[in-house]
């Protein structure tokens, strides 16, 4: 099959179950909405070594948020057992902190008290009141109040989606790479969480020679192995290589992000071939066939 006149390899990308909060963080203008989100979803690449995948989802406008102000839509997957503890460090931390914040419910699920237990940073002084149609603690700061819906949510996902793009120049892979993740980012209920949305370092489970390694490079897909590597995936004019995991609401929702991305990735110049990292359907139940996708 070809999309653009690139190769789309009969494979599949093997993604799996996991659970997600999506919430909203408000400032008094965009810079500090994208701000706040930006520190809120740092470290959240990977659960390799990453306490939680994170990322924005989507920037909102004024007429999106319940404050009528700039927002971040956000999303922060980790396992259900740790998932509260991570929104209260990640929003304790990087969002009550920047100036002007709010932070708001997204989407239905289990309610996780995130807002009722971050009131006690106001150290007896804090209070709960209706706003902006919701029930929102409140907590003095020192640049007025910091609010927070007293229940955030929770629900099941789904972690992994991903593409691969091989290219025949690091200048086309990465093209190739952000012209995806820029038609992902408009798609609701999905976030590309590694930096900028792409990965530069596949990795593979495991390690040939480091037993304490959980992951390694894929040395089938680096470049300057191809001649070193009796199984190498690239031939002779594929020269640099990028990928795009992709977490969401849902199979659906992660597959048509691939879908579209796909779609924008192949029509850029240079770009050689599509193909998808699984694990012999060892890791994840949700087996994304990239060509059921076209």
């Amino acid at each position: 099959m070809k999309v653009n006149g690139v190769e789309i390899e009969d494979t599949f990308a093997e993604a799996f179950d996991s659970w997600y909060s999506r919430f909203i963080i408000t400032a008094v203008n965009e810079r500090w909405a994208r701000t706040a989100a930006t520190e809120a979803t740092g470290f959240g690449t990977s659960l390799i070594a990453c306490t939680a995948e994170a990322g924005i989802e989507r920037i909102l406008g004024k007429e999106e948020t319940p404050d009528s102000r700039p927002g971040c839509a956000v999303m922060v997957f980790a396992p259900k057992k740790k998932l509260a503890m991570e929104l209260i460090k990640r929003i304790g931390q990087c969002v009550l902190t920047a100036p002007t914040t709010r932070v708001f419910a997204l989407g239905e699920g289990e309610e996780i008290d995130v807002g009722f237990k971050l009131k006690y940073f106001g150290d007896g002084y804090e209070e709960i009141r209706e706003a902006f149609g919701r029930e929102m603690v409140v907590v003095p700061i020192m640049m007025g109040e910091f609010m927070i819906e007293r229940n955030l949510s929770m629900a099941k996902g789904v972690a992994g989606g991903n593409f691969i793009i091989l290219a025949s120049s690091v200048e086309s892979a990465l093209t190739a790479a952000e012209r995806a993740v820029d038609t992902i980012s408009r798609q609701e209920g999905t976030i590309t969480p590694f930096p900028g949305g792409i990965v530069a370092s596949g990795s593979k489970v495991g390690s040939k020679k480091y037993k304490f390694m959980p992951a390694t490079t894929n040395e089938r897909f680096c470049p300057t192995l191809k001649d070193r590597v009796e199984d190498s995936a690239l031939d002779s004019e594929t020269n640099a290589v990028a990928e795009v995991v992709i977490d969401g609401t849902s199979a659906s929702a992660v597959a048509e992000a691939m879908r579209l991305g796909i779609e924008a990735a192949t029509q850029v110049e240079g770009v050689r071939r599509i193909t998808a990292g699984n694990y012999g359907g060892n890791l994840g139940k949700h087996k994304i066939h990239l060509h059921e996708l076209f």
